[in-house]
């Protein structure tokens, strides 16, 4: 469809112009179609429903509109428009302003400019990042420093002293606004002009950027910073940097941050029409803070100084052979070390050209990471192993055709475990592309040494050693083996530490292991941090003398550095060390299962005390014949490497192994929430009985009467004992150390409470829960009791799924987290992809995770559309949903009131209900399906007029 053909800005809806009014709600009615197959009386679908509460479309429903909208109007839309949208009439004017045709990549002709030209040397006198822009503006002004890649192929260059002069504005209007040397100020900006400019204003204003996560829903930007207050509040900032819709929220954030005194844009900052007084910036100075991802514990700043980073970036220079004629293509978001350090910084100081595109842009299109170093003939770019694992397995070969990779020669694989399977098959895959096997890099780094600790040799192919998977368990030694023995453990080599930097081996009494011997990784160079700001208990443990603990399990081969997983995520078991990347990497090879995307943890056993070994894998399949078949392949592939089976195997759709955002996997948060969900026992009732006040010959006034005065005392009982035992818990949960004693209180708190409340709370159905391995639970959300009733309900080990709003509360944050619940983003669409394969992660190590997809509750009764997220999770991973209705919550606490009322409790499981397919057809026939269930089973009416 042309584009001529849209409706023209402000036009009135007539006979012309109804045709794309009339695709477009089709297209709309579809996709409703197809997530509500049962539904009798469809949903009015019109210009002005609201995406998420008419039509039920969460963020990853959006992304799929969005495909679809792409392909019937023959047109590019930017992700961010599917993102902000809140009606379909939001869409009709995105659709106006679209291309009218879709621009093949391999047809776009070459970058203007020609070739990037050579400058010499880079600016190796430079003390501080501030001296290496400074002396590029005087070098060579009007050079290209970085290429935005906009909407469909569009082009946005910015040149040093364009990044010059919009940093000195910056500068100058936060000088205005009272910056001191060395005060913090945070940027939460997304990829774009105004990161660069509000970086660079920073330091040259004095102040120390801390770089955070940008909402990618501008509507849910009061929600996004109250998830990041704990940063914002450790870091002291002075003032925040953002968009245009964060002002308003000065005065909350304010309240909540004594230091913060601004709240601002870089456009107001750029027209305070101050003058700027340049601070005199020394290399010793912190450059930024940067806050390390996936952690429930006090947020950790890492200290970077402008001479940390000057030392890191000229030694990776060195070793990879950077030249100012490069160009690094780049997906990487800004805020994290990969994307901030290695492609902009390095851009900075080399003068390389780096070209670059939004992270949203590659989640929801892969392809397009490829045809950028195609297009713009990108030498260098960077990705966790995921996103290589994403272009092996997402990307069609009708979407490579014309592809030409072989400009491609430093392809950095980092961030996280890199995955041998991986490796090989994105080679072989890409090789017909021009894709060159040494081009493949794994390195290994982490933010406490700036970025880079360890690379292979420029030239070498990808390096695997074959250890023998026993020895290493028992021993820790890693002894060679043949590439072929079937118990061969495959072991990506990271490299040799980088000139100037070493690396060491220790043993579990601190004394420095030997050849092939695996311990504890410590390192020590010029770049290394001075430890997390204002954080001294973290920055002791972090140092042991002058070597810094990395917190990584590796040995040394021939100088070669080879990582075997996280110290914190070892198994022991049986007197052995299980690693669970080597089970992890046994499973990428079994058809069926999702490679990268399998986990394994410990978990402990309260009874025993040992620790049990859950296994979880992400899989499309659903159908259940296939499933057992799968989790005995499992299994068997689990006691051929360990000789022993696991105590649990998880089968979970996509996007359920939770991982951070640079891709690592997060087993530790797996495994926290896998075993908050265990509750023992289920409490049993113990009835405390009010008084009855009755008199019999009263009249009816006087009954009511007293009816009122006993629920006026039963709700004052009520919140009186509630606020108590909370309060007690709460501080238990906070000084508890160990997942288990907390379950244990949380589990004995759920059971008194009942108890005392008078709460009587009847199960039926409950064997359809043993034995069903990793599953997802879904429920009504009825009442805010109905989390509380499931916990004193279901007796296994189960993850809470809960709203990350939640997260901005302090006292449920934190009793939530010590619980190991996991927060999702119900509106962020980038977020919300994160935290499906997160969940998918979760499942993966086998977990049930419990959902209330209804995703928010009302005081009106009856059953909402179900989002779509717990059933692609479940679709994803393969393992099947049990739909399960709660009665009588709504009746003692009702949404938007706070006085309760006594009442019946009841749980009802339902039939478990396997996915057949992992597409998002299945899905959403899941959903279907689920939905009716949990409708006859919560004895609620339909609210979706007519799904069953």
């Amino acid at each position: 469809m042309r584009g001529d053909a849209l409706m023209p800005g402000g036009a009135p809806e007539s006979t012309a112009t109804r045709q794309p009014v009339e695709v477009l709600l089709g297209v709309v009615r579809q996709l409703m179609s197809e997530l509500h197959p049962q539904r009798s009386n469809p949903v009015p679908v019109t210009l002005d429903s609201l995406l998420d509460r008419d039509l039920g479309f969460d963020s990853l429903e959006r992304m799929e509109l969005l495909h679809r909208l792409e392909q019937a109007f023959g047109v590019h839309l930017p992700e961010q428009e599917a993102v902000n949208a809140d009606v379909p009439r939001d869409l009709l004017h995105a659709l106006r302003r679209a291309s009218p045709v879709v621009v093949q990549v391999e047809d776009v002709p070459a970058l203007s400019g020609g070739e990037p030209q050579a400058v010499g040397e880079a600016p190796s006198t430079a003390g501080t990042l501030i001296d290496a822009l400074a002396w590029h503006v005087r070098q060579h002004p009007d050079r290209p420093h970085v290429t935005l890649i906009g909407d469909g192929d569009a082009a946005d260059t910015i040149t040093y002293a364009d990044l010059q002069g919009a940093a000195e504005a910056v500068a100058a209007g936060l000088q205005a606004r009272g910056l001191q040397p060395q005060q913090t100020v945070a940027l939460m900006l997304p990829t774009g002009r105004e990161f660069f400019a509000a970086f660079f204003g920073i330091l040259l204003a004095g102040g120390v950027p801390v770089p955070i996560y940008p909402p990618a829903r501008l509507s849910q930007i009061e929600d996004h910073l109250r998830r990041q207050i704990r940063i914002l509040a450790n870091a002291g900032i002075v003032a925040l940097i953002t968009v245009s819709e964060a002002q308003s929220l000065a005065r909350l954030l304010r309240a909540q941050i004594d230091s913060l005194h601004s709240v601002v844009t870089v456009d107001a900052l750029s027209q305070s029409g101050a003058s700027l007084t340049r601070y005199p910036a020394r290399p010793h100075d912190i450059a930024f803070l940067q806050y390390t991802s996936g952690s429930t514990g006090n947020p950790k700043g890492v200290i970077l100084t402008h001479d940390n980073l000057l030392a890191n970036l000229r030694v990776m220079g060195q070793v990879v052979g950077i030249q100012s004629t490069d160009v690094f293509v780049s997906w990487l978001p800004l805020y994290h070390d990969m994307g901030l350090i290695g492609a902009w910084l390095g851009s900075l100081y080399f003068a390389y050209r780096l070209v670059l595109m939004s992270p949203l842009t590659f989640l929801a299109r892969p392809a397009r990471w490829l045809w950028a170093i195609h297009r713009h003939r990108g030498t260098i770019s960077a990705g966790p192993n995921f996103a290589y694992e994403l272009c092996v397995g997402r990307i069609a070969d009708a979407d490579l055709e014309g592809l030409d990779l072989s400009s491609w020669r430093y392809a950095f694989n980092g961030a996280e475990a890199v995955s041998a399977h991986t490796v090989a098959r994105f080679t072989e895959r890409f090789a017909a592309y021009g894709f060159r096997a040494e081009a493949m890099k794994p390195v290994y780094g982490l933010a406490e040494v700036s970025l880079g600790l360890a690379f292979p040799p420029t030239g070498s192919l990808p390096q695997v050693d074959h250890v023998s998977r026993e020895t290493l368990m028992r021993s820790g030694q890693a002894a060679p083996v043949d590439a072929d023995d079937p118990a061969a453990l495959h072991v990506v080599a990271a490299g040799q530490p980088l000139p100037g930097y070493q690396i060491r081996i220790v043993d579990s009494m601190g004394y420095e292991a030997g050849e092939r011997q695996e311990g504890r990784l410590e390192f020590r160079g010029p770049s290394t941090t001075q430890g997390y700001f204002r954080n001294p208990e973290a920055t002791r443990n972090l140092f042991n003398g002058d070597w810094l603990d990395s917190g990584d399990m590796a040995y040394v081969a021939a100088g070669t550095v080879y990582l075997t997983g996280r110290a914190k995520d070892m198994i022991i078991r049986a007197g052995r060390n299980i690693y669970p990347q080597e089970v992890e990497e046994a499973l990428n090879g079994v058809p069926g299962l999702r490679r990268g995307c399998s986990a394994v943890f410990g978990s402990t056993d309260a009874a025993t005390g040992t620790e049990r070994l859950v296994v979880l894998c992400e899989t499309r399949e659903t159908a259940p014949a296939k499933l057992d078949e799968l989790r005995g392949r499992v299994n068997g592939i689990v006691i051929d490497m360990l000789g022993t089976p696991a105590d649990e195997v998880v089968l979970a759709p996509p996007g359920s192994v939770l991982k951070t955002s640079s891709g690592k996997l997060r087993r530790g948060a797996t495994r926290e929430r896998y075993e908050q969900g265990l509750l023992g026992r289920r409490p049993r009732a113990v009835w405390w009985q009010l008084a009855r006040l009755t008199l019999g010959g009263l009249s009816a006034q006087m009954r009511r009467f007293t009816r009122a005065a006993g629920a006026v005392l039963y709700a004052g009982y009520f919140w009186t004992l509630a606020g108590l035992c909370l309060l007690v818990v709460w501080s238990l949960l906070v000084v508890m150390p160990r997942p288990t004693w907390r379950h244990a209180a949380a589990r004995g708190a759920a059971g008194l409470m009942r108890r005392l409340l008078g709460l009587p709370l009847r199960a039926e159905g409950l064997e359809r829960l043993g034995g069903a391995g990793p599953v997802v639970i879904v429920a009504n959300h009825a009442s805010y009791l109905d989390g509380f009733v499931l916990m004193a309900t279901l007796p296994g080990q189960a993850c809470y799924v809960v709203k990350r709003e939640l997260a901005g509360q302090f006292f449920a944050r934190v009793l939530l987290k010590r619980l190991g619940a996991e927060f999702v983003e119900r509106f962020d669409a980038q977020r919300g992809v994160e935290d499906t394969s997160r969940l998918r992660h979760v499942v993966g190590q086998g977990r049930a995770i419990v959902f209330f997809p209804e995703g928010t509750l009302t005081r009106v009764p009856g059953l909402q559309p179900f989002r779509m997220g717990a059933f692609l999770v479940a679709a994803q991973a393969g393992v099947p949903v049990i739909p399960v209705g709660i009665r009588g919550t709504r009746s003692v606490l009702r949404s938007d009131q706070w006085f309760p009322r006594r009442g019946a409790l009841r749980v009802l499981i339902g039939e478990p209900i396997a996915p057949v397919g992992s597409d998002w057809a299945a899905a959403a026939a899941l959903r279907a399906a689920a939905r009716q269930q949990v409708l006859s089973l919560c004895g609620e009416p339909d609210l979706t007029g007519g799904q069953k």
